[in-house]
């Protein structure tokens, strides 16, 4: 291979050597665990019961979105084991080696506005831990906000730290996590009285047309939670051992860990209906609402554990390498996970978490328009254009098969641009907003099948020779 063109790699970039894929099967599976046993998993859970369902529809709407989401997951992360290149690089591919900055920065965009909210929930829980220990201190004005910016901050120095620090955290927090959520079910449980009282809440839909008005977006905010991750997964299959490793970690890693979870969510926030007379989705408040600080205490430092797990891990990694791969002389994987720190805080989380309203059809639907398109994209080109053979040497330069014109693939970014407008139009036109319900899907098969037919009509790109990271 020869050297590679230094304004399109730094170290971070780089393919992975063979010393550096120390990730095995309990790795992928302790990482989705650690991602998924967390605030926001639970308030997905939670926010479905308290917009109208029971327990058994919201189980199978979160069930049935995971299983879909998991299909362009694993794809996406096959390039990552096999080459050991991130995100960033792979959709080289596609979109040229400078047209990548465009779905990069979709990417990294999103993951700032979750590490935001992530830092948000970190610092309210803090909070709230004070409210229970010391009442009078935790009343004081700005006390809440510098709960905030105290984990945000300790974000920060995990992110100072590396991407092998997260490994280690998330090898800890899996198990760690998973005896918690089994206690606090447990716990409320035994407040309910039974596990029948507390998954007794009936649905509130009385015809299935209403159930569905409800469902069919619901059901896409569940494909774009991990729609992020659905794209830049090779940021960590490229530390695989082996395809193996990664596969099946992830094929049972995410539904299990999100079903599990979710149901932990579900069940407490139905006891709350039972135990309050209105469904509580936000964990750290119902935990507040028992008024019992010992319990709350314990709880809200396995809150903790988890955020950071999750904040670490889903939403730092990428946008650094995304941030990284603008400038990858200047901006170091560190430097990336700093300008996403910032950016995060200027997102104002705490609105995007206001309501359930404003977290599934505003935030989740929302941005899964953006990044549905960007995977249909990248699953058409690896599986369907390249038959998963890269030129792995043309990724790191500027002439080569991904270079295209002036390193913009303008068939990519047309289809990005058709997919993303199909589905997010019926954000303005009000009689076309069933494709907005369907943002992830409209904008996934679109985007793909535009790039599929304009890459068929135009000259094949050579894709070279399959190289593999040494």
């Amino acid at each position: 291979m020869s050297a590679v063109d230094p304004s399109l790699s730094n170290r971070d970039l780089a393919p992975t050597t063979r010393a550096q894929r120390t990730w095995g099967t309990y790795n992928y599976i302790a990482l989705w665990f650690s991602m998924s046993m967390e605030v926001t998993t639970y308030q997905l859970a939670s926010s479905l019961i308290a917009k109208g369902m029971d327990w058994k529809q919201a189980l199978a709407t979160v069930l049935l979105g995971n299983l879909i989401v998991l299909i362009p997951m694993l794809l996406n992360a096959h390039a990552g084991a096999k080459y050991g290149i991130p995100f960033p690089v792979l959709v080289r591919a596609s979109f040229g080696t400078r047209g990548a900055n465009v779905p990069a920065i979709l990417r990294a965009i999103v993951a700032c506005g979750w590490f935001g909210i992530q830092s948000w929930i970190g610092g309210t829980a803090i909070h709230s831990m004070l409210a229970v220990i010391w009442p009078s201190f935790a009343a004081l004005e700005g006390v809440l906000w510098a709960c905030f910016l105290g984990f945000w901050l300790l974000n920060m120095v995990v992110v100072w730290r590396g991407v092998e620090s997260i490994r280690h955290l998330q090898a800890f927090g899996a198990p760690f996590m998973f005896v918690m959520a089994a206690a606090l079910l447990i716990w409320v449980r035994n407040k309910a009285g039974s596990f029948g009282s507390m998954l007794s809440t009936p649905s509130q839909f009385h015809s299935t047309g209403a159930f569905l008005a409800v469902f069919f977006p619901s059901l896409t905010a569940m494909v774009g939670y991990w729609a992020t991750l659905a794209l830049n997964i090779p940021d960590f299959t490229r530390y695989s051992k082996s395809q193996t490793s990664q596969a099946w970690g992830q094929a049972f890693g995410l539904p299990v860990a999100m079903t599990l979870y979710t149901f932990v969510g579900i069940s407490v926030t139905s006891a709350s209906a039972v135990l309050f007379g209105h469904p509580i989705w936000n964990p750290i408040v119902l935990m507040g609402a028992f008024h019992q600080p010992v319990v709350a205490f314990f709880a809200l430092i396995a809150i903790l554990v988890a955020t950071l797990n999750v904040n670490i891990g889903a939403n730092v990694v990428s946008p650094s390498n995304d941030f990284s791969n603008l400038y990858p002389r200047l901006i170091s994987f560190r430097t990336g996970g700093l300008i996403t720190g910032f950016l995060g805080l200027a997102m104002c989380p705490w609105k995007l978490l206001a309501t359930p309203d404003n977290y599934i059809f505003g935030w989740l639907v929302g941005y899964s328009g953006l990044l549905g398109p960007v995977a249909g994209i990248m699953v058409c080109d690896y599986f369907l254009i390249r038959k998963t053979e890269l030129d792995v040497n043309s990724l790191y330069h500027r002439e080569g098969a991904y270079h295209y014109s002036k390193g913009i693939n303008p068939r990519a970014v047309t289809a990005l641009v058709l997919g993303v407008g199909l589905a997010l139009i019926g954000l303005g036109v009000s009689s076309l907003h069933f494709l907005y319900d369907y943002a992830w899907f409209v904008g996934f098969f679109t985007a793909g099948a535009a790039y599929l037919v304009l890459m068929k009509a135009s000259v094949p790109a050579s894709s070279g020779a399959a190289e593999e990271a040494a």
